[in-house]
């Protein structure tokens, strides 16, 4: 049976090469659109931009590890904020995330007719990129109202195929075309193409390759292991993403140098198309690499067919991936009433957040493709980015200063210990670099400095109001949206947590639990708890106890499987199962907790044992009890 965990789909039991399957494929896609658009400002420092950027993102990643593993849930920057900090301050985090989203959904679909302009050459230009970009969102965010799954499987091979794939043309390119005296002489005039202003400017914009990094929070809700799982698979993520933008860039500027041009510097790489053709590839710049490859004949025709169509798919998954962070980001939004309630609604018949979808993923997302600026778009990401980034940073440094005494189950490094406190050196480092950035974008764009500030002052007008008006509560405090349960819901409950463990006992509450949730299409964390000794630390191998926790998920999973329910396994280290069943459930908003009760033929003194007691006594919802055929509702 333990053997079955690696075979489960992904939604169901997402581990460490799962994560970073699907995390690259979002990070992954950036390739495809950012290098045009860092080469058309920082010219031939492109590589030197990317390394600055990849070092802030290395900084950033050892960030979001730490926290996601504190708080795995959705809401990445916003989950810290909210313990670093308050209820506002996680809001603007939330906003500037939902910026991101934004653009992120906007800047995928518009390339995607881009590289599929190999079929029909319109397709690189205004306004038929736009008609494209606009189709393929409302596709998207349709599909996503009536509830199509994503094929997990499909995903992750074509994030291997597309890393492969950049990885070829990096070798290739080295083999065939590479010239050190192109990259590191001929291309640079310091301080004049670019200026220096420039170059300042292309760091924050090159920090758009790295799209995504909110992917893995936001997964961590259906990772089994958060404490080991994740840390590694942002690692993964990182070293691959380095390994792209540290080498690419140098085969680009190779393919395609510096030019003078009109008394100026530029390169094909980041000059805009012509309409009628040729031109620049600012729009397709991987298809620009790939066209002066040094390949010819058949070989070049298919290389262009085949890298504009994984482009174009991949592109289409990272377009749908930013849909449903944005809906996912909107509903926790709405669970700790931060905007209405009626964007947490599902549909009443597809069960799924339809008005976020549409409002979000949708309208927005097309308002801001219209333009058809690329420039426009990277300069918001940046300025969404920077600060959503900033908070995080400044949110792991509050919470080291704040929980100095608490057990952590996973710390990222370097740290300083200093008058008591392990002082994240990699938060503090990333966070004077992002905030710098942001400045940056601030002073410089003016259209990202007036469209993004008024995006924040909007937000907080409506927060502002929605919290004083309707919540009736205060902006810094955090208030969770009711669990809506009543006579006429009492047995339609949408969140399940079954504590499980191997055994008959857990078998039949994961049983009864499924066919709670098949008819409503609830959702059901198993949860096993692996019981640490005080003597070791949180994070301890333990072998057998880890196998056992898992062959009692594995078997909860096979069991919602039969059923056609989603059985999301959730592994806990702590030292009492009790406390962290009932934590658990306090995270997830659980609205009922189903536990197995001890057989008839293996008696005991007390009814029930001290962990289902504590649950009882403590759980912050209703706790059914189940045995054999019967259950008792406490």
């Amino acid at each position: 049976m333990p053997r079955r965990r690696r075979q489960q789909r992904l939604e169901r039991v997402l581990g460490t090469p799962a994560l970073f399957a699907t995390a690259y494929g979002n990070v992954g896609s950036s390739i495809y659109y950012a290098l045009g658009l860092v080469a058309g400002i920082a010219l031939g420092l492109t590589p030197l931009v990317f390394v600055i950027s990849g070092v802030i993102f290395a900084a950033t990643a050892a960030t979001y590890a730490e926290g996601t593993v504190r708080f795995p849930e959705a809401g990445g920057s916003s989950s810290f904020a909210r313990n670093g900090f308050d209820e506002l301050v996680s809001f603007i985090a939330a906003w500037a995330q939902m910026l991101n989203y934004v653009i992120t959904i906007a800047i995928s679909a518009f390339f995607v007719p881009h590289y599929l302009s190999i079929f029909w050459e319109p397709l690189r230009t205004n306004p038929w990129d736009i008609v494209g970009g606009a189709i393929v969102i409302t596709l998207l965010v349709l599909l996503n109202i009536v509830g199509i799954r994503e094929a997990a499987n499909l995903n992750i091979f074509l994030a291997v195929v597309d890393f492969a794939t950049q990885l070829l043309l990096v070798l290739v390119g080295f083999a065939l075309i590479f010239s050190p005296h192109t990259v590191f002489s001929a291309n640079l005039h310091w301080g004049v193409a670019p200026t220096w202003s420039s170059f300042f400017l292309a760091i924050p914009i090159a920090m758009i390759a790295y799209t995504g990094i909110e992917t893995v929070s936001n997964l961590a809700e259906e990772a089994r292991d958060p404490p080991r799982d994740i840390p590694r698979s942002i690692s993964w993520v990182a070293g691959a993403v380095f390994a792209i933008y540290f080498t690419l860039p140098l085969i680009a500027l190779s393919a395609l140098p510096v030019h003078r041009v009109d008394g100026g510097y530029a390169t094909l790489l980041g000059e805009q198309p012509k309409s009628g053709g040729g031109g620049g590839f600012a729009n397709d710049p991987v298809l620009g690499v790939v066209e002066h490859l040094g390949l010819h004949g058949t070989v070049l025709s298919v290389a262009k067919v085949y890298v504009g169509i994984l482009a174009a798919t991949i592109l289409f998954i990272a377009t749908n991936a930013g849909v449903i962070g944005a809906s996912r980001i909107t509903y926790a939004m709405a669970g700790y009433r931060q905007i209405p309630e009626i964007f947490r609604r599902l549909h009443p018949r597809f069960k799924t957040p339809w008005l976020s979808l549409l409002v979000f993923g949708g309208i927005i997302s097309i308002a801001v493709l219209l333009p058809g600026k690329t420039t426009f778009l990277g300069n918001m990401y940046a300025f969404g980015a920077m600060l959503s980034f900033s908070i995080a940073h400044a949110s792991i440094i509050a919470l080291r200063v704040k929980r100095r005494d608490r057990e952590m189950r996973f710390r990222a490094r370097p740290n300083l210990r200093v008058g008591g406190v392990d002082w994240p050196l990699f938060a503090i480092f990333g966070g004077l670099g992002t905030a710098a950035a942001w400045l940056v974008v601030v002073v410089q764009k003016a259209d990202a400095r007036w469209v993004g500030l008024g995006w924040l002052t909007l937000g907080l007008i409506l927060y502002a109001s929605y919290r004083r008006y309707v919540v009736h509560a205060g902006l810094r405090e955090t208030v969770r949206a009711p669990i809506l349960i009543g006579p006429a819901i009492a047995l339609e409950y949408r969140s399940i947590l079954v504590p499980v463990k191997p055994g008959r006992e857990s078998e039949e509450a994961i049983d009864f639990a499924c066919r709670l949730a098949a008819e409503r299409r609830s959702s059901i964390a198993a949860v096993s708890v692996v019981v640490v000794p005080l003597e070791l630390p949180l994070d301890a191998d333990l072998p057998e106890a880890e196998a056992a926790a898992n062959e009692a998920l594995d078997s909860a999973v096979a069991i919602g499987e039969l059923y056609g329910v989603d059985v999301v396994g959730r592994l806990l280290r702590a030292r009492s199962p009790g406390r962290a069943i009932v934590r658990e459930a306090e995270r997830r908003q659980t609205e009922i907790i189903v536990i197995g009760a001890p057989r008839a033929d293996r008696p005991q003194r007390a009814i029930f044992s001290e962990t289902v007691d504590f649950i009882l006594k403590n759980a912050p919802s209703r706790v059914m009890v189940v045995a054999g055929k019967k259950a008792v509702a406490a």
